[in-house]
């Protein structure tokens, strides 16, 4: 099978020198599909991806499905340069294709995704969760990313692309799809994978084992299963388990940070008049309202009045009020939110209160300074009855002016009418209310289209999508 443009005639590098490349790539990709979908090996494309490897120089060991990327650079450091950016898309090349670099990229590329995508069945070790991540990692710079910024979300949900990845839908490597428009779907399909890799694993048995759980890296999904089972562990595994989950919120509360260090810290209050000292002095407005004391003659100029920069703050404190659904669908939310909640409430002026419910509610308030504290105290899985949670957050709102209100949920509630109208009522006191379908890692999440409706008609929208948009929404009410 040859490969023709649409006019018919032979593609540029196409040609009788063409062909033994083109199956060459063929074969390698038909052992890809055949290992994904077929766990039994296929002698004649086995046979035929060794003499292809072999013949353009690389080693056998890309075809081993045992052997991780990482073991594999290892023992051949020239390659790590190929692995990274291999897929990444980037402007196609004018003039003829380089069908031999196309070959050895077809080799690379189904090594990365079959160690990625071909995960097996059956229980999973720390050992073999660890290798899928290190391999995921690598398949994260072999697309332009940084190992984890996929699987965070960090690069998908939002305008920017990853470092050295082009825009979706501007080309591709020639030979290659153009993955633009599919980088952003891939880092959830891994969050999905990495997630059923854990479900496999005995984790108690690894978190009881210092040495197994030191192979861990902290993950949403590990974070996830640890929190629900926190309950059944003790001792070392205990201690293991929370070691995890301080990783991971510190990991996250970094990423966060940077995205609300920029956040108010109170407007300027001119109502006071400022301080009179040398470091406020507003020398540009001095100069310019004195302008007309200016003496030629002398060259000089007679300061008559001098002019001082207001750096006094309001000081009433804004109050933010965040209530999270906690259910088994929620996890990543109450995750996100808790740890948002902890940095919010370090800023000046900003009087922070947490809530999580599922059938009932809980003030976590005391303990929002530190998320490690809160996520111990929460309990995932349950129904929904966002009732009990209003319950708890309508006496907070003291000055509505001065309130917001973030409701996280998917709004699959069980009183849709009740809950529905209290909200409308926030909404009408003058306080800001947030409905928020998701504040995800990806930016998934789904939202109940009767709430999502009535949302709208009220004039509050439903903010879902990745958690830099409740970010943005917070920092400028609290300008």
């Amino acid at each position: 099978m040859t490969e023709r443009q649409n006019t018919g005639q032979p593609a540029a590098g196409s040609g009788p020198g063409a062909a033994p490349h083109v199956n060459r790539r063929q074969a390698l990709y038909w052992r890809l599909l055949a290992r994904l979908f077929d766990h039994d090996e296929q002698a004649a494309l086995e046979s035929a991806s060794l003499e292809v490897v072999e013949d353009i120089g690389l080693p056998a060991a890309l075809l081993d499905p045992a052997a991780s990327v990482d073991s594999i650079v290892q023992r051949h450091p020239e390659l790590a340069a190929e692995f990274d950016g291999l897929m990444a898309p980037e402007p196609a090349a004018d003039g003829a294709r380089d069908r031999p670099a196309e070959v050895r990229r077809a080799a690379l590329a189904s090594k990365l995704l079959l160690n990625v995508f071909a995960t097996g069945s059956g229980p999973v070790t720390a050992g073999q969760l660890a290798r899928w991540q290190s391999d995921a990692g690598r398949l994260e710079r072999a697309l332009g990313f940084r190992p984890g910024e996929l699987r965070a979300g960090r690069a998908a949900g939002g305008s920017g692309t990853g470092p050295g990845v082009s825009p979706a839908g501007t080309g591709g490597r020639a030979g290659t799809p153009d993955l633009g428009r599919l980088i952003p779907a891939i880092g959830p399909e891994l969050g999905a994978i990495e997630a059923g890799l854990v479900e496999r694993m005995r984790l108690r048995e690894v978190l009881a084992d210092p040495a197994l759980a030191a192979q861990l890296t902290p993950s949403m999904s590990l974070i996830e299963q640890l929190l629900r089972d926190k309950n059944n562990l003790s001792g070392v595994a205990l201690a293991n388990a929370k070691a995890l989950i301080r990783r991971f919120v510190d990991e996250v509360a970094e990423v966060l940070r940077t995205q609300v260090e920029k956040a108010t810290t109170g407007a300027v209050d001119r109502s006071v008049p400022p301080k009179r000292v040398f470091r406020n002095l507003d020398l540009r407005r001095t100069v310019w309202k004195n302008l007309t004391n200016w003496s030629p003659e002398e060259e000089r100029l007679y300061v008559d009045r001098l002019y001082y920069r207001h750096t006094a703050r309001r000081t009433t404190p804004q109050r933010l009020i965040v209530v999270v659904d906690q259910s088994g669908s929620m996890v990543d939310s109450m995750v996100n939110c808790t740890i948002l909640a902890s940095i919010f409430a370090g800023l000046p002026k900003v009087d922070v209160h947490l809530i999580a419910y599922d059938t009932q509610a809980l003030d976590l308030t005391p303990w929002v300074h530190d998320p490690f504290e809160t996520l111990l105290r929460t309990n995932l899985g349950g129904g929904t009855d966002g009732t009990v949670a209003m319950a708890l957050a309508r006496p907070k709102i003291a000055e509505p002016r001065n309130t917001v209100v973030v409701w996280i949920s998917d709004f699959y509630e069980w009183r849709t009418d009740e809950l529905f109208e209290s909200m409308a009522a926030i909404h009408r006191s003058g306080a800001k209310f947030l409905p928020v379908g998701s504040v995800t890692s990806s930016g998934r999440g789904s939202v109940n289209p009767w709430f999502r409706e009535r949302f709208k008609d009220l004039g509050t929208p439903v903010i879902s999508g990745h958690i830099r948009r409740l970010v943005h929404e917070l920092k400028a009410f609290l300008t």
